[in-house]
């Protein structure tokens, strides 16, 4: 087994640090991992973006060109990444910042508003822990718990008040995982 994966927003939207979260959780697990990170000289706002490849054996290449998964925080980065995802994969839209629909039939989209979800919880920065959640749920490639258990041991001290918000934004983005149809509106959980 291996799963590509490309998570990507603007700087700030906390993209990279999902994709070390989900990184630290398949090592966790006890499969081969790269992160490789990508990001504009700007301080924030402009791209970021990182690769997550997750596997049972050593990886080859830490290339991805054909992601299995992504999470897209922006409307650049769904109009960027959007055409990449293989058919059969998983596209997380940040449904509260990009208004346009996936075309494509041949994928399953979740669209979640995971900014708006993040304000109702207090704390915009959890917009990057909801659509994790959302894509790991949805594609299985490790476990919920796994990640909630990345979490509490990689979530900077600074941050250590967050914890709670995070478990709860990872309960919140999971859910969206569970709607049937194939391009979902992600119905409110």
């Amino acid at each position: 087994m291996q799963y590509e994966i490309i998570i990507s927003g603007f700087g700030g939207q906390g993209a990279l640090f999902a994709g070390q979260l989900l990184a630290y959780a398949a090592m966790d697990q006890n499969f081969h991992v790269s992160w490789i990170p990508s990001y504009g000289p700007e301080m924030r706002g402009g791209k970021a973006r990182c690769t997550v490849v997750i596997s049972d054996e050593e990886i080859g290449s830490p290339l991805v060109r054909r992601p299995g998964g992504a999470i897209v925080l922006n409307i650049p980065s769904m109009e960027a990444f959007e055409p990449l995802v293989k058919p059969g994969g998983v596209l997380v839209v940040n449904s509260s910042l990009i208004p346009r629909r996936s075309e494509r039939r041949d994928i399953r989209t979740l669209y979640v508003p995971a900014s708006d979800i993040a304000n109702e919880l207090g704390e915009v920065r959890l917009a990057n822990v909801i659509a994790l959640a959302a894509l790991v749920a949805a594609s299985g490639v490790i476990s919920l718990d796994a990640l909630r258990d990345a979490l509490d041991r990689k979530l900077p001290k600074r941050h250590a008040a967050l914890l709670e918000l995070n478990h709860l934004a990872l309960l919140r983005g999971a859910a969206y995982a569970h709607v049937d149809a194939p391009n979902a509106e992600g119905a409110r959980p």
